[in-house]
């Protein structure tokens, strides 16, 4: 009997354990501090391929692990314990973890620690100094061509050189009005910096952007006593912007040489590439309209002009993201992206601008190039060729055109491709998969799966999600995504929650886990919310039509969209209608305001984070490529421009800002604020001294709370 009652009472505590773990609740600080860390699917770290080699290797907490690309298998490990006893024989400092981690070879690879960057042997057990100072960690812009031998950094927005320890000044006119080898045009167009070294590292192109046109505009510093001024360069729409050029600075002769793109001051110089054999600069030169560019050559040597090989037009816009790609082996042929045809799409070129052949074709978006395997017979690339929510790996054969799909399970695949093309490492996750990481051999498919990662989520009270299509007023199709309330029940009215961003180059719905969703959406689904999200015309991977068509009427197409998202809401019987609220940041920001203020009575409560209000006072490089200029379009400002609304503004709107914001300038909801008082409309209002345009760090708690509540309480 006594036994009995053990098993008993063992079996009771055992349950309720289980049970108890099954019924915890997130809280705010959980959703929004772990939401990305320890509550998200582990990743992982510093996964990648060793050069030379057919071996691959990631941080295990304290480990490194190496495996075998062929078999999965480990082949050996590396702790910091066994790395700290042979540095702690050369007085060197010890690790705590493995940080600025860079593989050279099989043998060899960079970390750093509080003296600096070391080289580390592993077959002599010893580190030596790297030739990078430490400062140079901090420095913008840090471009290796040779890791810790030759590379370029930016100081003081002037461009210095180490090549071997010997420090070369290449630029003396850094200020802050002119800035050398920065990303320029507000890191539009595909640019994200602004130093391209050759391919055998014997010169290097940079950009030099001339700020002086641009008018100041003021970030106030709240944190001194007083408040100081500083002043940020920004182009607004309609107005002068800088005038960019192209250097190229040879590394053994100490000079620059200027590109000559001739035309106005005002245009674009994007997708910098050199030739293989290092005599040619490639520019895409794009007019301000955006509607037009020319894909040039120049001499690099003299920087003289050489001629065009081909031009680009498009009535609305055009808008090159990606720099022509040298096929391996074949010097005399590359490749270039376009959405000539309606969908972005890979095309083989001569080196004399003819098209050879289009690569890819069909209602779908080609993505990334990836590379080539050894031969260069084949290109690698991803795609939404399956669904434009999914993303799969692919090779196109450049003489038969032969597509293969390379990647198996419906779902999101991010690759990374070995140097020769032979091997990938593929990290696979779908709406109700955490993530999985397989290694596959490119030529046969067999693939190992090295990895899976656990429900993170699996011990909390979750509400359901899905995934699925409704049409818009046009017919199309719209991917939406829905997470209800946790303990959901059929019979009853529940609140909604519309998550919304909707602006370009955005893609809020994908098939990955919790279907892109954010673990505050599950906090909310606790408190008894729906939340539902929509992707409607203007986002991306859906081909240019659908992209295209908010231009001159930004606001317009996509409010269109989400309230068709709203009247799917209230045909549901669980919906209720009364209570619908509606939340984004930035672009997301424009949407809730405009959708409050220009369809009064939909939406009960709003919360509007750093949003565009007046289109006039965003910067010219994305304003006006989706809405002209002013000038050329003053019926689009007015109309989408939120001040001529706010008259209109029914139901609660939380406007909220961060007081440095310089992407959406806090003047946007300043404005808006001034004609609401004004029109005698009461809003309410929330500033984040010592944030740009979003709020992160320990406060973004804070402002999930603040958003959190006022639905509570309002909805």
């Amino acid at each position: 009997m006594k036994k009995l009652t053990l098993l008993i009472t063992l079996f009771l505590g055992i349950y309720s354990t289980v049970l108890l773990s099954q019924n915890q609740l997130l809280t705010i600080q959980d959703a929004i501090w772990k939401g990305r860390t320890s509550l998200a699917p582990k990743r992982l770290q510093a996964i990648g391929f060793i050069p030379d080699s057919k071996k691959i290797a990631y941080i295990e907490k304290n480990e490194l692990i190496i495996i075998s690309a062929e078999t999965g298998k480990t082949v050996s490990t590396i702790s910091t314990l066994s790395l700290n006893k042979n540095l702690s024989k050369t007085a060197i400092d010890t690790i705590t973890a493995f940080e600025g981690l860079r593989w050279i070879n099989e043998n060899q690879f960079y970390f750093t620690n509080k003296k600096g960057e070391w080289l580390y042997s592993i077959d002599k057990g010893a580190a030596t100094k790297s030739e990078r100072k430490q400062s140079d960690f901090t420095l913008e812009n840090l471009e290796n061509f040779k890791e810790g031998e030759i590379f370029a950094y930016v100081n003081s927005n002037n461009l210095f050189v180490s090549d071997n320890g010997k420090v070369t000044q290449v630029t003396t006119d850094g200020s802050y009005e002119i800035v050398n080898a920065k990303t320029v045009h507000q890191s539009e167009f595909g640019i994200n910096k602004g130093i391209f070294w050759s391919p055998n590292g014997n010169a290097l192109a940079y950009y030099r952007m001339n700020q002086t046109d641009v008018d100041d505009y003021p970030i106030i510093d709240w944190s001194t006593y007083p408040a100081i001024n500083k002043n940020i360069k920004y182009p607004m729409a309609g107005k002068k912007s800088h005038y960019v050029t192209v250097f190229v600075y040879n590394l053994k002769s100490n000079t620059s040489t200027l590109i000559k793109t001739e035309g106005p001051k005002e245009q674009y110089l994007t997708n910098i590439a050199w030739s293989p054999d290092e005599k040619k600069i490639y520019i895409a030169v794009l007019n301000r309209e955006q509607n037009h560019y020319k894909l040039n050559e120049y001499d690099a040597k003299t920087g003289d002009f050489v001629k065009t090989l081909f031009e680009e037009k498009d009535e609305k816009y055009a808008e090159p993201l990606n720099p022509m790609l040298f096929v391996k082996n074949n010097p005399s042929q590359f490749i270039w992206q376009s959405r000539r045809d309606g969908y972005n799409h890979f095309y083989l070129y001569n080196i004399n601008g003819t098209l050879i052949k289009q690569l890819t074709k069909g209602n779908w978006e080609a993505k990334d190039d990836m590379g080539f395997d050894e031969k260069g017979e084949n290109l690698f690339f991803q795609a939404a060729e399956q669904s434009p929510i999914n993303q799969d790996f692919y090779s196109v054969n450049l003489k038969s055109g032969k597509i293969k799909r390379l990647t198996k399970d419906n779902g999101y695949h991010s690759v990374v491709l070995s140097k020769k093309g032979d091997f990938f490492i593929d990290s696979y996750t779908s709406c109700y998969t955490p993530r999985e990481y397989r290694i596959v051999d490119a030529s046969t498919g067999k693939s190992n799966t090295i990895f899976k990662a656990d429900n993170p989520i699996k011990d909390y009270q979750l509400g359901k999600w899905n995934m699925f299509t409704i049409k818009n007023v046009e017919g199309t199709d719209l991917h939406c995504r829905m997470f209800k309330p946790v303990n959901f029940d059929s019979t009853k009215k529940y609140p909604v929650l519309v998550y919304l961003y909707n602006g370009p180059h955005s893609q809020m719905v994908t098939n990955t886990w919790m279907a892109g969703g954010e673990l505050w959406y599950q906090y909310m689904a606790q408190k008894g919310f729906i939340v539902f999200t929509l992707d409607g015309r203007g986002t991306n991977y859906r081909g240019k039509a659908f992209e295209q068509a908010i231009h001159r009427q930004v606001g317009t197409k996509e409010m269109e969209d989400q309230i068709s998202g709203v009247n799917y809401l209230k045909s549901l019987p669980y919906v209720d209608a009364n209570r619908i609220g509606v939340h984004g940041w930035s672009y997301g920001g424009f949407m809730t305001t405009s959708l409050m203020s220009r369809y009064p009575g939909v939406f009960k409560v709003g919360a509007a984070g750093g949003p565009v209000i007046d289109w006039s006072y965003y910067e010219i490089m994305y304003g006006e490529r989706y809405n002209d200029s002013p000038q050329e379009n003053k019926e689009g400002y007015d109309k989408n421009n939120l001040l001529n609304h706010v008259q209109n503004l029914k139901g609660k709107l939380l406007m909220i800002h961060g007081a440095q914001d310089n992407v959406v300038v806090w003047q946007h909801s300043i404005m808006y604020q001034k004609k609401a008082v004004e029109k005698g409309v009461q809003l309410d209002y929330y500033v984040y001294p010592g944030h740009e345009h979003n709020v992160l760090g320990k406060d973004r708690a804070h402002l999930m709370e603040k958003i959190t509540n006022y639905f509570i309480d309002n909805l």
